[in-house]
């Protein structure tokens, strides 16, 4: 069983393929009933790190224990206490949502009563009863990715896993498989989730680990990681789009990090308040009309972009 509450505990975990460090001595723990949410850039390690969890690649190195089964010594006990949501949508589009609920509880060995009883508990808690008789072929992107997290569920595993569950999906279906994923935590399964949208984690994880080329980087609650990066953000909206370039311009005398789009440019504020006075001078001499000019903290967006270096 899982120690003092900690259901996942991964100790110096390595991996290379060839000259390429995937993973390089990642450690962390991670408690029952959370969200973990694991971000990080393309080539971070995110995904090679979902695959040993769930038995599916054999680390270099280190050690990885989930509901208190070593993954190398015991694969089939995790096996039997997890779940899996990849990337891409596992179903058979050639069965309806329910008959492909009721295979996957057919491949668990579940007895035939109970897989319905459970397909039918799942259509419900995912908002596909009224699909439920429909072949998966004619869902829309969204529901097939519900029905494939569902299909995960079957089991009614410890530990789910989702590896970039919403990727491709437009937002309204985003936002509703978020909504289903916090239901499952707070019927008390933990979530391990790993994601490249910013708002994904802000919105759902509960504890957010930051990786970049096979390394963490940092780790802590949406909250922290925001107040650790130590600065404010200026945010100056311009009237005339014409004058975004002038401002720019203006702003990356203060800080080369500036950061310009439609409307705004952002910069961060290293000075304090002499800075930020100084910037609203340097723009008033400039004659650039402001709609409006904003100090506040910075998102996890920008936290992201300072501590991998990724835009």
């Amino acid at each position: 069983m899982e120690n003092n509450g900690i259901i996942i505990q991964i100790r110096n975990l390595s991996k290379s393929y060839g000259k390429v460090h995937a993973l390089e001595n990642v450690s962390f723990d991670v408690k029952k009933g959370v969200i973990l949410g694991l971000l990080g850039p393309n080539g971070a390690g995110k995904t090679t790190l979902v695959n040993i969890l769930t038995t599916l690649l054999r680390p270099d190195g280190g050690t990885a224990m989930v509901s208190g089964f070593d993954v190398l010594a015991n694969p089939s006990a995790v096996r039997s206490r997890i779940g899996l949501a990849g990337q891409f949508a596992a179903i058979d589009e050639n069965l309806t949502g329910r008959e492909n609920l009721e295979l996957v509880g057919t491949l668990y060995h579940l007895p035939r009563a109970i897989a319905k009883k459970r397909a039918q508990k799942l259509l419900e808690e995912f908002s596909l009863t009224d699909a439920a008789n429909r072949l998966a072929k004619t869902y829309s992107g969204g529901m097939r990715r519900r029905l494939d997290v569902a299909s995960s569920l079957i089991g009614e595993p410890e530990i789910l896993f989702l590896d970039e569950p919403t990727t491709g999906l437009d937002p309204q279906s985003r936002n509703e498989l978020w909504t289903a994923i916090e239901g499952l935590v707070n019927r008390g399964t933990t979530v391990l989730l790993t994601t490249q949208y910013l708002e994904e984690a802000d919105r759902l994880a509960d504890h957010i680990i930051i990786m970049n080329e096979g390394k963490i980087v940092a780790q802590g609650t949406a909250k922290d990681l925001k107040s650790n990066l130590g600065k404010s953000v200026l945010e100056v909206h311009v009237k005339d789009r014409q004058k975004i370039t002038t401002i720019t311009t203006l702003l990356k005398q203060f800080d080369p990090s500036v950061n310009e789009a439609v409307e705004v440019v952002t910069i961060p504020i290293t000075m304090g308040t002499q800075m930020l006075l100084e910037i609203i001078r340097q723009v008033e001499l400039a004659g650039v009309e402001l709609a409006d000019i904003e100090l506040r903290k910075p998102t996890l967006d920008e936290v992201f972009l300072t501590l991998t270096g990724k835009k």
